[in-house]
């Protein structure tokens, strides 16, 4: 276990997800409040805009205009002049909240979901891809993940990262020229989970509940463990590197920023209990300084 210390950034946040070096400021999406707000390098921050169906991914297009996914009405979001507009529904394409996401240099955006009631309780189902192109046209591109989440894409463009978070494993496709995905293939996996739908099951069977990530400069996968209180850094293959502990909270996304790339920054909770967080304001921003920094999108 690393002793790298954890300095806090900002404070008094229901949940913080997605966040986004960009511009030379992190961005970020407040579930609860319903927020997308940066955090400058001075600490200083700014009210983007606010997201109505809850936000989550964040990502842009060419011409840096704004996508935010809104995950309750299952639509993702451009900003355009300031105010929110429908960029595509999801709602015929995805089983649960839509999620995390990563919009490549073309301006396609890969995005996943939930794929079923987590919230409420449901029985685990899985979760396709769904990118969605510049006009807003949109495409199943992978099928049957487990609870696809944080995403990134290496600098070459040609290959898309995702966390599986109730997969116990991470996984990588080949981006082909039109966009479309190769079959899906294992980047690590930590062992196999036993066949059934119940999600508590499947959560204590997990070595690595992967949920944000972020890639560096080796090639190496920084991963928020939703499960385990820990970010760890992974190699293609599994062999985990190092682990940061978070303590007593959970850490549920991460990003290699800063001007130099070398700031991982956490986004740590008590726990993802919707009822608890929407309540609260005990979703915290913290940051350790790392050796080796940012690559790939985002």
């Amino acid at each position: 276990m690393s002793d790298r210390n954890l300095a806090t950034v900002v404070d008094g946040y229901t949940f913080l997800e997605g966040p986004r070096w960009h511009d030379g400021r992190l961005w970020l999406s407040d579930f609860y409040t319903h927020q997308v707000f940066t955090v400058a390098p001075d600490g200083k921050t700014e009210k983007i805009v606010t997201v109505p169906g809850q936000p989550s991914g964040l990502g842009w297009l060419p011409d840096d205009r704004l996508l935010v996914v809104s995950m309750k009405d299952r639509k993702l979001m451009r900003l355009e002049a300031g105010e929110l507009v429908e960029h595509a529904d999801l709602s015929t394409t995805s089983g649960g909240h839509v999620n995390d996401m990563v919009v490549d240099a073309q301006g396609r955006a890969y995005v996943g979901n939930f794929g079923f009631d987590l919230m409420g309780g449901g029985a685990f189902r899985t979760a396709p891809i769904v990118r969605v192109d510049p006009d807003g046209t949109q495409r199943v591109v992978a099928e049957d993940l487990m609870f696809p989440n944080g995403s990134v894409i290496t600098p070459d463009g040609t290959t898309l990262i995702v966390d599986e978070t109730l997969g116990n494993r991470v996984s990588a496709f080949d981006i082909l020229a039109d966009g479309t995905l190769g079959p899906r293939r294992d980047w690590a996996n930590f062992g196999p989970l036993p066949d059934t739908d119940d999600v508590n099951t499947l959560l204590a069977a997990a070595s690595i509940g992967p949920d944000g990530n972020t890639l560096d400069a080796e090639g190496a996968l920084w991963v928020a463990d939703a499960i385990h209180h820990r970010v760890v850094r992974i190699a293609e293959g599994g062999s985990i590197l190092e682990e940061i502990s978070t303590g007593d909270e959970g850490v549920y996304a991460c990003m290699l920023g800063g001007d130099d790339g070398r700031t991982l920054f956490l986004c740590v909770a008590p726990n993802f209990d919707e009822g608890e967080r929407s309540t609260t304001r005990l979703g915290r921003l913290v940051a350790t300084g790392v050796d080796v920094p940012h690559a790939g999108t985002p």
